[in-house]
C-alpha cells in the first residue's frame, strides 16, 4: 500500500533526523489528519475545541511477509505517484502555517493545493452491495458491480490464499470502492469558500456562455451528447439575460441550466474540422465551479414545478458527475433526471405533457424531439451507472416506451461513416453508444441480476442467457461489416474504422457479452458437478473471459485514438476485464493459456499506466489513481504467483 502523504505519522518519519520513537497523535489529530504536539494532558487542537484527548486506537506494525517468489517490480505509474506525492508534501510542509486558527478548516485553504482527507476504512458489513460476484461456482464476496471488485469474503480471500500460496494485502485487492469510483474531489470545500465572497446566483459573462455554446454546436459533441437544442438553448439564454434582475418562475431552472451547461462545456476539448469552430476562440473554463454553482439551484428546482431547463440542467450535472469518474453523485442526478421525464411524461413517445399545454405547434414539436432525446441520453447513462454500482434499475421496459427514433437504425452507422471520412456532422443524434445496446444491457440486468432473477434455476438462468446472447447476436449483424465487432478481437482482425465511437461500441459490446455469460458462474451445477449441464455452463463462462481478453486487447489496438481526460469513463471497462481473466488464471493457473492471460494482464498494466499519464489530473485526484496502481500491480503479482505455485507441484 502506499501510504497517504497526508498523514501525521508519515511527515514524522519523513524528517531527516535519527530514528528514534515518534509521539503518537491522538485520536482526534489521526482522524482528522492533522499534525499532533501530544502535549499532555490535552494537544493543542482537543484543547482548543474542549474536547477528550484520547489515545485510546489500536495500532498495528506491519511486518514484511517473507515469501519465496522474487519481489515484483513497481510499476513505473506507482513510482511516478510516489515523486508527485513527495513533491507535494514538501510544498506543503514549506508553505502551511505551524497553527490554525480557530475558523480555519484543518486543511489550510491558502495553499496552492489541498490534499485530500481520507475516510477511515469501512468494514465488511458497512460496505453497501447487491450482486455477489461468482466465479466458477464459488462466490467471492458482495461487490458493487456486476463483473467488478469483490469485497472479498473470508471464504473468498481463502480461494485466492490457496490458489496463490500469498497472503492477501487486504486494502489493495478488496479497496472500499471499486478503482473505477472516484469520490467527489475533497478541494471543492476550497473552491467553495472562495466561491464565497462572490455571489453564487451571478450568471457568467453572456459572451462566454455564446462562445461556448457556439463550439458545442459546431462539435460532433452535439450529437453524441444532445443535452441541449440550438434553438430552444438561445432562448433560454437570452430570457435569463434579459430577466436577470427580475424575480419570475423559471429564473432558478434558466441559471442553473446555464451553469450546468458550462460544466459539461469544460469537457470540449475533441478537436472539430468544421470551418465555422476555427474562428471561436472560447476561453477555457473550470468545470467544478460552475459545477457547485448549479448544485446551489439544487433544493429549488426539487420544489417548483419540473420545466425543460430544469430536466437538462440535472442531466448535465449527471453526465458531468459520470464523466468525471463520480458514480455516487452520478447516481443521485441520473435519478433526479428520471424523476423528471416521469414528471414531464418523456417515457414515452406520445406524450402530450401539461407543461407545454399552452404552447404553439411549432414549440411542442421541437420540445417534444429534444425531450425524447434527454429521455435516451438519461436511459443510456443510467444503465452505465447500474452496472458500475450494481444499484437497480428505474428505467424499465414495463414502464417506458422504447421505441426508438424515426430513422436511427438506418441513419446511424451511415452518419457514423460519413463523419469519420469527411468531418462534417452527422444530421441527427447518434448519443454514445448504439441505443440498441443500452437496451439489451437493461434486459441482461432484469434477467440476470436483479433481485427476482437471483432466484432462479439453473434452467431458467441458462435459457436466460442463451436469448440475451441471441439478441446480442443479432445485433452484432444488423451493424453493417466496416463497423461490426468481431466475436473475439485480435491483432489479425484490425478495426478499419478505429476511432472513438468506435472504441465506445466495441467497448460495450464486449461488456454486454460479459455481463450476459459471467452470469452462469452462479450456476449450482457447478457445485454438483452435472455433467449435461457442465458443458454448457463451462463454455458459457468461456465466452465470458474471452471477451474480457477481447476488451483489453482492443483498448492497446486502439490506445491511439483515446481522447486526453478519458481516463474515468474507460477505466471501467480494462479494470472489470482484468478481474475476470484474474479468476480465470487462478481457477486455471496450469492451463496453458494463463501464461498467455498474465502477459495480457502485464501488457494491460502498461496500457493504463500509459493513459493516466495523458490524464489531466488535480492533486486530490492522486488517492483515487494510487487505488487504481494498487489494484492492478496486486493482480498481476497474485496471478504470477498462482501460476507459479501451480508449476511448482506439477514439477515436484
Amino acid at each position: 500500500m502506499y501510504p497517504s502523504p497526508t498523514s501525521a505519522e508519515k511527515l514524522e518519519d519523513d524528517s531527516s533526523r535519527p530514528r528514534q520513537r515518534t509521539s503518537r497523535a491522538c485520536d482526534s489529530c489521526y482522524k482528522r489528519k492533522i499534525k499532533c504536539d501530544a502535549a499532555v494532558p490535552q494537544c493543542n487542537w482537543c484543547s482548543h475545541h474542549n474536547i477528550p484527548c484520547t489515545f485510546t486506537r489500536v495500532t498495528r506494525r506491519r511486518r514484511k511477509e517473507k515469501t519465496e517468489t522474487p519481489p515484483q517490480r513497481t510499476s513505473h505509474l506507482a513510482e511516478r505517484i510516489d515523486r508527485i506525492e513527495k513533491l507535494l508534501t514538501d510544498n506543503l510542509l514549506r508553505d502551511s502555517s505551524p497553527r490554525l486558527s480557530s475558523h480555519n478548516s484543518p486543511i489550510p485553504t491558502g495553499d496552492r493545493f489541498s490534499l485530500p482527507v481520507n475516510s477511515p476504512p469501512l468494514d465488511q458489513s458497512s460496505v453497501s452491495s447487491s450482486v455477489p460476484l461468482h466465479f466458477a461456482g464459488r462466490e467471492l464476496g458482495p461487490v458493487s458491480l456486476i463483473t467488478g471488485i469483490p469485497f472479498l469474503s473470508p471464504s473468498g480471500r481463502q480461494w485466492v490464499q490457496a490458489r496463490t500460496g500469498q497472503q492477501i494485502t487486504f486494502d489493495k485487492l478488496s479497496p472500499t470502492r471499486p478503482p473505477w469510483e472516484k469520490q467527489r474531489a475533497q478541494s471543492s470545500n476550497s473552491l467553495l469558500m472562495n466561491l464565497q465572497s462572490q455571489n453564487m446566483f451571478d450568471l457568467p459573462d453572456r459572451n462566454v456562455v455564446e462562445l461556448h455554446f457556439q463550439l458545442y454546436r459546431y462539435s460532433i459533441m452535439q450529437r453524441i451528447f444532445p443535452v441541449v437544442d440550438g434553438a430552444l438553448f438561445q432562448e433560454t439564454i437570452r430570457t435569463a439575460y434579459e430577466q436577470a434582475n427580475v424575480h419570475q418562475p423559471g429564473q432558478s431552472s434558466m441559471r442553473a441550466c446555464i451553469f450546468s451547461f458550462l460544466a459539461f462545456a469544460s469537457f470540449m476539448r475533441h478537436p472539430s474540422h468544421h470551418p465555422e469552430r476555427k474562428h471561436i476562440n472560447a476561453p477555457p473554463i473550470d468545470g467544478e465551479e460552475f459545477v457547485l454553482k448549479a448544485q446551489h439551484f439544487i433544493p429549488q428546482l426539487l420544489q417548483e414545478t419540473t420545466t425543460l431547463d430544469s430536466l437538462q440542467a440535472v442531466t448535465m450535472l449527471a453526465l458531468y458527475e459520470l464523466v468525471s469518474g463520480n458514480l455516487q453523485s452520478a447516481s443521485y442526478y441520473g435519478s433526479i433526471s428520471t424523476s423528471m421525464i416521469f414528471t414531464l411524461g418523456a417515457h414515452t413517445s406520445t406524450f402530450q405533457s401539461s407543461a407545454f399545454a399552452q404552447s404553439s405547434e411549432d414549440i411542442k414539436q421541437p420540445v417534444h424531439g429534444h425531450l425524447r432525446n434527454l429521455f435516451w441520453l438519461s436511459y443510456t447513462i443510467e444503465k452505465d451507472i447500474c452496472l458500475r454500482t450494481g444499484q437497480p434499475q428505474l428505467f424499465s421496459e414495463e414502464n417506458c416506451d422504447l421505441t426508438l427514433p424515426a430513422g436511427y437504425v438506418e441513419k446511424l452507422y451511415t452518419s457514423m461513416e460519413y463523419h469519420h471520412h469527411s468531418q462534417e456532422l452527422p444530421t441527427t443524434p447518434i448519443f454514445p453508444v448504439d441505443l440498441r445496446l443500452s437496451i439489451i444491457k437493461s434486459r441482461a440486468y432484469s434477467a440476470l441480476y436483479s433481485f427476482k432473477a437471483l432466484q432462479k434455476t439453473d434452467a431458467e438462468l441458462l435459457k436466460e442467457i442463451r436469448e440475451l446472447d441471441d439478441e446480442l447476436e443479432k445485433w452484432r449483424m444488423s451493424v453493417p461489416l466496416e463497423w461490426r465487432p468481431t466475436l473475439s478481437f485480435s491483432h489479425e482482425t484490425p478495426d478499419p474504422n478505429v476511432s472513438m465511437h468506435s472504441v465506445m461500441l466495441r467497448l460495450n459490446y464486449h461488456l454486454c457479452m460479459t455481463i450476459i455469460h459471467m452470469a452462469s458462474s452462479r450456476c449450482k451445477s457447478w457445485a454438483n458437478g452435472q455433467a449435461g449441464m457442465m458443458d454448457g455452463v463451462s463454455s458459457s463462462l468461456a465466452l465470458s473471459v474471452e471477451a474480457s481478453r477481447s476488451t483489453l486487447l482492443y483498448l492497446e489496438a486502439a490506445e491511439h485514438v483515446l481522447v486526453d481526460g478519458i481516463f474515468w469513463t474507460v477505466i471501467f471497462y480494462p479494470m472489470s476485464a482484468l478481474m475476470a481473466i484474474f479468476c480465470n488464471i487462478l481457477q486455471n493457473p496450469s492451463d496453458p493459456q494463463a501464461t498467455k492471460d498474465l502477459g495480457l494482464l502485464k501488457t494491460a498494466t502498461g496500457m493504463v499506466e500509459r493513459v493516466f499519464l495523458r490524464q489531466s489530473f488535480s492533486v486530490v485526484e492522486i488517492v483515487h489513481i494510487k487505488l487504481v496502481a494498487n489494484f492492478v500491480t496486486e493482480l498481476y503479482r497474485l496471478a504470477g504467483c498462482a501460476v507459479e505455485k501451480a508449476w511448482n507441484e506439477r514439477h515436484r
